[in-house]
C-alpha cells in the first residue's frame, strides 16, 4: 500500500473542489425548464393523436427530474427544499399514472409549502435553525462580521430575538403557499387524472401558480430579508455593501 503524504492529500481534495464547477443562479432557465415547457406539454401534446395523456405526463414530468439530477450531478447541490420538490413531482405523477381521484392533487400542492413551513418552525427547537440556511447564511451574508458586530455590542440575544420573530414571518410564507395551492388546484384541476383534460387543467395550474402563488410568496420573503437587513444594520452599524457577502468579496484584491 502506498502511504499519501499530506501535500498529496490537500492537492486531491483541492484538485476535486477545483473540478466541481461553481453554481450560478439561472432563474430564467429554472423557470422555462421546471414551468414553461411542462406545461406547454401538458397542454399541447396530451391528445390521443399525439402522445396521450400518460405520454404527455411522463414527458413534462421528465423536465423537472432531469434538470434537478442535472445540477445534482454537476454541481454537487442538494438540500431539503429540494428533495420535497422531488417528491412533489414524483407525487404529481403518481395522481395522474394512476388515475387517482384529483382531490389528492390539491392535498400534495398543499402538502409540499406545508411540511416546509412546520420544518421551519420546528427547526428553531434544533441547533440548525432553517432560516440561517434560507436567509441567514455565509453564501448570502457577510456572517463571520455580522457577529462579531453583535458580540462586540452586547446585541447578540437581541438579534436572536428577532431573529426568531424573521423565522415566524419565513414560516407563514409557506402556510399562505400552502392555502392558496390548495384553493388553486381545487378550482382548476376538475376532470378525472389521467385524461386530456386533466393533463391541460394540470398545464394551466402550474402557468397560473407561479404569478398567482410564487411571485407574493417571492416578495414576502424580500420583506422577510428587508427586516433581517435592517435589524443588522440596526444592530451593528454595518452599510450594505459590508452586510453582503458578494460585496465584501469583491472589494479584496
Amino acid at each position: 500500500m502506498i502511504a499519501l503524504q499530506p501535500s498529496t492529500m490537500t492537492d486531491m481534495i483541492d484538485t476535486t473542489e477545483a473540478t466541481t464547477p461553481k453554481h450560478k443562479p439561472r432563474p430564467l432557465i429554472d423557470l422555462l425548464v421546471s414551468i414553461v415547457i411542462p406545461s406547454l406539454v401538458l397542454m399541447k401534446l396530451s391528445g390521443e393523436t399525439r402522445l396521450g395523456p400518460d405520454g404527455a405526463l411522463m414527458l413534462a414530468l421528465a423536465f423537472p427530474i432531469g434538470w434537478g439530477a442535472f445540477e445534482l450531478i454537476k454541481y454537487r447541490k442538494f438540500n431539503f427544499i429540494a428533495l420535497l420538490g422531488l417528491v412533489s413531482v414524483l407525487l404529481t405523477g403518481g395522481i395522474g399514472l394512476l388515475h387517482l381521484n384529483n382531490q389528492w392533487l390539491a392535498i400534495k400542492e398543499a402538502a409540499v409549502p406545508g411540511v416546509i413551513g412546520i420544518a421551519v418552525l420546528v427547526s428553531t427547537r434544533t441547533r440548525y435553525p432553517l432560516i440561517r440556511t434560507m436567509l441567514f447564511n455565509k453564501t448570502i451574508l457577510n456572517v463571520d462580521k455580522i457577529q462579531q458586530r453583535l458580540d462586540e455590542g452586547g446585541n447578540t440575544q437581541q438579534f436572536e430575538a428577532r431573529l426568531l420573530k424573521a423565522t415566524y414571518l419565513l414560516s407563514a410564507t409557506f402556510f399562505f403557499s400552502s392555502v392558496m395551492n390548495y384553493i388553486l388546484a381545487r378550482w382548476i384541476v376538475v376532470s378525472p387524472a389521467g385524461s386530456e383534460a386533466f393533463n391541460d387543467e394540470l398545464g394551466r395550474l402550474t402557468l397560473l401558480s407561479y404569478p398567482m402563488i410564487a411571485i407574493p410568496s417571492m416578495i414576502m420573503m424580500m420583506a422577510i430579508f428587508y427586516y433581517l437587513w435592517r435589524t443588522i444594520h440596526g444592530l451593528t452599524g454595518l452599510k450594505l455593501e459590508e452586510i453582503m457577502h458578494q460585496a465584501e468579496q469583491d472589494k479584496q484584491p
